[in-house]
């Protein structure tokens, strides 16, 4: 899978990490940066998340800022991307299996460099169910984008 990844300063160390991990789990890792620890803008790499999903450049993303918080209201504000926060395994599974989540979102000082290497795998591991109630959900957020565009 091609997965696109992103961070600001708070999360570049655990990025790097998790873009190992990535390659070990045999995943292609695009990584958007921020590449140092100097203070940057988290909503500039949640876009740059957002458009290489949208241009089809990845499959899934994967953002980090210090909270996950502040990164993931960013992602969500792009028509299209699904991002939550997830700090345990049921939310990341279960975020994309009923919610077809695209982006994890991980705080950087919130969870430790182990936990966060088996949140993106299991996130990874994860299917859409494409069950009828899912399905009509995921419809209406898609109407809830357009009548705000």
């Amino acid at each position: 899978m091609r997965v696109v990844i992103g961070s600001d300063h708070a999360g570049v160390e655990l990025k790097r990490e998790i873009v190992a991990r990535l390659g070990e789990l045999g995943h292609e890792a695009l990584d958007v940066g921020t590449h140092g620890t100097e203070a940057v803008d988290y909503p500039d790499f949640a876009e740059a998340v957002a458009r290489a999903l949208l241009d089809g450049k990845a499959d899934r993303g994967v953002l980090l800022c210090g909270s996950g918080v502040g990164a993931s209201v960013s992602a969500n504000k792009v028509p299209g991307i699904r991002a939550a926060v997830c700090h345990d395994s049921y939310s990341a599974r279960q975020g994309v299996e009923h919610d077809d989540m695209n982006v994890l979102v991980l705080g950087a000082r919130i969870v430790a460099s182990s936990l966060a290497k088996d949140l993106v795998r299991i996130f990874l591991d994860a299917r859409f169910t494409g069950e009828e109630r899912h399905l009509r959900r995921l419809g209406k957020l898609k109407a809830l984008e357009s009548k705000f565009r």
